[in-house]
C-alpha cells in the first residue's frame, strides 16, 4: 500500500483530517509530530508543518527521506484572488508558483526558480481523478475549479497585492505553503496534489474573515480528501 503524506499548516486543518482518520498513532521525529493512521484503507502520515514556505519544505523533505512517502497531498485554506471565487469554494491546483520569488535582476520572470522554472505542475493523473471526485460530490453550496495557486511568505491582505498576483500569474488563490511543497516534490520526483478551500479574500480586513471561516474551509477539504482517497488511490 502506498504511504500517503498529508501536509497542513494549521491546527484547524489538522483537526479536521484527524476526524476522518482511524487507528491513529502519534510519533515524533526531527522535532515534528507525525500522525500515522488510515483513511479509506490507505496508509496516511499526517503532519502539521506550521505556516510558511520554509516550514512546509522542511516537513516535505523529511516525509520523503525518512517516512518513504510516495504520494504527497497538501490541503488547507486559501485566500481568493479570482473574483469569481467565494468562501468555501475549492481550488484544485494544476500548477503552482512562488509569487514572492524574485531574481528579475538577472533577466528572469518573477517567480522563476533556477533549476525549476516558474510554474510547477501537479501530477496530471491525480488532478484528473480529484476533479472527477469533486464533480460528483459538490453541491450548490460551493463550486470547484482547476487552477493556479500562488504561494508566498506573506498573508496577503492588500487589494493591490491581490490584483497584482492575479494579473501577473493568472492565479486563482493565494496561500503560504503549496508551491514550496511542490518544489520539493518536483525535485524528488514525487507525485503531488494541492487542494485548497477559500476562507477569505484580501480586502484589507480579511484576517477577521479568515478566523471565522478557516474551520469551514478545513472541513470541506477533509471531506473531499476522504472521497478522493476512497475512489482514486488504490493499494499497490
Amino acid at each position: 500500500m502506498k504511504n500517503i503524506g498529508i501536509i497542513v499548516a494549521m491546527q484547524e486543518e489538522l483537526d479536521e483530517i484527524l476526524n476522518i482518520m482511524n487507528n491513529v498513532t502519534k510519533e515524533e521525529t526531527d522535532n515534528i509530530i507525525l500522525y500515522k493512521g488510515v483513511i479509506e484503507n490507505k496508509n496516511i502520515i499526517l503532519v502539521k508543518s506550521g505556516v510558511g514556505k520554509v516550514n512546509a519544505a522542511r516537513v516535505t523533505q523529511i516525509l520523503i527521506d525518512k517516512l518513504e512517502v510516495d504520494v504527497m497531498i497538501n490541503i488547507g485554506a486559501a485566500g481568493a484572488i479570482n473574483p469569481n471565487l467565494n468562501i468555501g469554494d475549492i481550488v484544485i491546483a494544476n500548477k503552482l508558483i512562488q509569487h514572492d520569488f524574485d531574481i528579475t535582476a538577472f533577466g528572469h520572470n518573477k517567480g522563476y526558480i533556477t533549476g525549476v522554472g516558474e510554474y510547477i505542475s501537479c501530477d496530471e493523473e491525480l488532478v484528473n481523478k480529484l476533479e472527477n471526485v469533486v464533480n460528483k460530490e459538490k453541491s450548490k453550496e460551493y463550486k470547484a475549479i482547476i487552477g493556479i495557486i500562488a504561494s508566498g511568505d506573506i498573508f496577503c491582505t492588500e487589494v493591490k497585492m491581490k490584483e497584482k498576483i492575479y494579473s501577473k500569474f493568472n492565479a486563482d488563490c493565494v496561500e503560504m505553503e503549496g508551491a514550496a511543497i511542490a518544489q520539493i516534490c518536483y525535485l524528488a520526483n514525487i507525485p503531488f496534489i494541492v487542494i485548497r478551500s477559500i476562507s477569505d479574500s484580501p480586502n484589507g480586513n480579511n484576517a477577521i474573515v479568515f478566523d471565522e471561516f478557516v474551520k469551514l474551509a478545513s472541513k470541506r477539504c477533509a471531506q473531499i480528501l476522504k472521497e478522493f482517497l476512497k475512489n482514486s488511490i488504490h493499494k499497490n
